[in-house]
C-alpha cells in the first residue's frame, strides 16, 4: 500500500466538513468539494488544511487535475522546510511541467527562508550564478563584481548600502545566450538582493525587521523565473543583474544626507537609508539598459506601500506601456498568478524632493507618505532607458510573515511564473 494520500476532487457537495475548505476523509483517501467561485483558490486552502493537519505526501488522482489545480494544491502544500511530496498526474508534458515548476519554485523558497548569515551578498550571487550554470551549461556566463570594485565600474547605490556590512556587496552579470556572441539581448532581468535589511540608520523595530531575509525575494524570483524559463525551452538571448548587499549599521555605513552620484549623472539625497532597494536597483536598471535590450524587467520586495494597497495575494505592477501592463496581466492569469497595475505617470520622476540634489531617494516621512510604491517606481524611472519596454514588479505577495489559509510561512516564489511566462513570449 502506498504511503501517499490520495487526493481526488469532486463538485459534490460535502455532507459535513470542518472548515472553509471543504475536505472530507473516506478511508484512505481526502476529498476536495468544490464549489462555484475561484476553484484555485479552494485546491490551495485545502492543501494548506491537509498539509497543517500532518499529512507530508499525496498522490493526485482522477480526471479533474489540471495542471493549474495540481500546481495550486503545491502551492498550498509546500513549506519553509520541505520540498512537497507529490504523485502528479496527467500526460508526461504535464507531470515535465510541474516538475519542473516545483523545482524552480523551491530554489526561490529555499533562498528567501535562508537565514540572513548563511545569505552573504557573495553566496546569494555565486548560488544564483552556480544554479543557472548547472541547468545551462555553456550556454551561461557570467561575473561578479565585488566590494571596492564596485566603484571602479561606478555602481554606487550597491556599494553604498552594502558598505556597511563586514561581507561586501556585489553585483551579478550574467548572461544565458543559446543564440552565439552576436545575438541581440532580448530581455534584461534585474533583482533586488538585500540579504538581509536593518534599516540602516532609520533603523527598523524588531517585529519590522525579523522577517526581512527576505528582502533579496526580488533576486530569488527573477533566477528562478529565467531558470524556469530555460527549461521550459527559451531561445533567446537573457542578461541577468542581481543587486546584492547588506544594509547594516556601523561606522561605514552610508547615512542620511548623503548624496550620491550615479553612473548616469543622476544625484540622489539619502532621506531614508531605509529606502535602499530602489537605490541598489537603480544600478542594475542602468546596467539593464546598457544591454539595449528591448524589455527590462525588475522585480523586488519593495515597498510596504504595495502591501497596504494590494494585500499580500497580489503582485503590483508598473509600467509607462499600458499595453505592457495588459499584456503582463494575461500572462500571470495564464499561470494562475495575481497581478495589478498602480500609478506610474512622468511626474512620479518627481514626488521625492531634494534641496541638494536632482532627487531624494524617499520622502522624509513614514513609508515614504502618500502614493510611496508609485513615488518608488517614479524614482526607478529615472534609471532606465526611454527607448526599453519596463515592467517594474513591487513583490507585495512574495513572502508570508507567519502563514494563513492559502500559504505556509516564508517564501512563495508568488511571481515566478508571470516572468517565466513574460521571458517565453
Amino acid at each position: 500500500m502506498s504511503n501517499k494520500m490520495k487526493v481526488q476532487l469532486t463538485h459534490e457537495p460535502a455532507a459535513a466538513h470542518w472548515g472553509q475548505a471543504k475536505v472530507t476523509f473516506q478511508d484512505d483517501q481526502a476529498i476536495v468539494h468544490l464549489s462555484k467561485g475561484d476553484e484555485l483558490r479552494q485546491i490551495q486552502q485545502a492543501a494548506r488544511k491537509l498539509r497543517s493537519q500532518g499529512v507530508t505526501a499525496v498522490n493526485l488522482d482522477g480526471q479533474q487535475w489540471d495542471l493549474d489545480k495540481q500546481w495550486s494544491f503545491a502551492q498550498g502544500f509546500a513549506t519553509a522546510r520541505h520540498i512537497a511530496d507529490i504523485h502528479w498526474t496527467g500526460d508526461e508534458a504535464m507531470r515535465t511541467e510541474l516538475a519542473h515548476r516545483l523545482e524552480c519554485n523551491f530554489f526561490a523558497r529555499q533562498l528567501v527562508n535562508e537565514t540572513p548569515e548563511n545569505l552573504a551578498p557573495m553566496v546569494l550571487a555565486e548560488q544564483a550564478a552556480q544554479w543557472l550554470t548547472q541547468i545551462a551549461g555553456d550556454k551561461v556566463s557570467y561575473r561578479i563584481i565585488e566590494g571596492e570594485a564596485l566603484l571602479a565600474e561606478q555602481w554606487h547605490g550597491i556599494h553604498a548600502v552594502g558598505r556597511g556590512s563586514e561581507r561586501p556587496p556585489a553585483l551579478l552579470e550574467l548572461d544565458f545566450n543559446p543564440l552565439g556572441d552576436d545575438a541581440p539581448v532580448s530581455v534584461a532581468l534585474v533583482g533586488k538582493g538585500i540579504t538581509f535589511d536593518s534599516g540602516g540608520y532609520s533603523i527598523k523595530g524588531s517585529e519590522g525587521m525579523l522577517g526581512m531575509k527576505c528582502d533579496m525575494g526580488g533576486a530569488a524570483t527573477v533566477t528562478a523565473a529565467l531558470g524556469l524559463a530555460i527549461k521550459s525551452g527559451l531561445n533567446k538571448r537573457v542578461k541577468l543583474f542581481l543587486c546584492c548587499a547588506e544594509n547594516l549599521i556601523s561606522g561605514h555605513a552610508y547615512k542620511l544626507g548623503d548624496i550620491l552620484t550615479y553612473k548616469n549623472g543622476v544625484t540622489v539625497e539619502v532621506v531614508n537609508t531605509d529606502a535602499e532597494g530602489r537605490l541598489v536597483l537603480a544600478d542594475g536598471l542602468q546596467a539593464a539598459s546598457e544591454t539595449g535590450a528591448g524589455l527590462i524587467i525588475d522585480a523586488a520586495t519593495l515597498t510596504g506601500a504595495a502591501v497596504m494597497a494590494l494585500g499580500t495575494n497580489y503582485n503590483a505592477i508598473f509600467s509607462p506601456q499600458a499595453e505592457l501592463l495588459s499584456l503582463t496581466q494575461v500572462k500571470a492569469a495564464q499561470v494562475g498568478e495575481r497581478v495589478w497595475p498602480l500609478p506610474l505617470d512622468p511626474w512620479h520622476k518627481d514626488m521625492c524632493p531634494s534641496a541638494y540634489a536632482d532627487t531624494a531617494n524617499s520622502r522624509a516621512m513614514k513609508g515614504g507618505g502618500a502614493g510611496g510604491a508609485s513615488n518608488a517606481a517614479g524614482f526607478l524611472a529615472r534609471f532606465v532607458t526611454p527607448e526599453a519596454n519596463w515592467l517594474h514588479m513591487d513583490l507585495a505577495s512574495a513572502f508570508s510573515d507567519s502563514g494563513d489559509s492559502l500559504w505556509a510561512a516564508g517564501g512563495t516564489a508568488h511571481g515566478v511564473l508571470t516572468i517565466a511566462n513574460l521571458l517565453q513570449d
